[in-house]
């Protein structure tokens, strides 16, 4: 049996979304809202993965969730005094950490990706369950 191709033309898509939500939140998204739009994103991801991947649903979405993460992490290290301007509780979450927020943010990064990775996962599951779609087998 033929185990299913990732589908990396639909992810890197996709992460592009992930791009504009970046940028997105840099100056018009503030951070009460935020979540709302990360997940409207979530969900239509979910829905483009379960119509066009060939299979492996969790992974796609998990994958999806750390090409997500280099674009965001990229965009707030490089905007950092953008980001910091429009999230102000972040800096004083951080004012008395030993590492620099823009340095925590390079840590932070890929956990918060790999997480958001899983979440995608899930979603991509539960909308594949719904549309009456098999998650390949590993």
């Amino acid at each position: 049996m033929q185990t299913p191709h990732m589908n990396w033309k639909l992810l890197f898509s996709l992460s592009l979304l992930g791009l504009v939500m970046a940028v997105a939140t840099l100056y018009w998204i503030g951070p009460r809202i935020e979540p709302l739009f990360w997940l409207i994103d979530f969900v239509f991801c979910a829905w483009m993965i379960v119509r066009r991947a060939p299979g492996r649903l969790f992974l796609h979405g998990f994958v999806l969730g750390l090409l997500n993460c280099v674009w965001v992490t990229a965009a707030h290290y490089i905007w950092y005094d953008t980001y910091m301007a429009n999230h102000p509780q972040m800096a004083d979450m951080m004012k008395n950490s030993p590492i620099d927020l823009r340095t925590m943010q390079l840590i932070v990064g890929p956990f918060i990706g790999a997480i958001s990775g899983v979440v995608i996962g899930l979603i991509t599951l539960l909308v594949g369950a719904i549309a009456g779609k098999k998650p390949a087998a590993a």
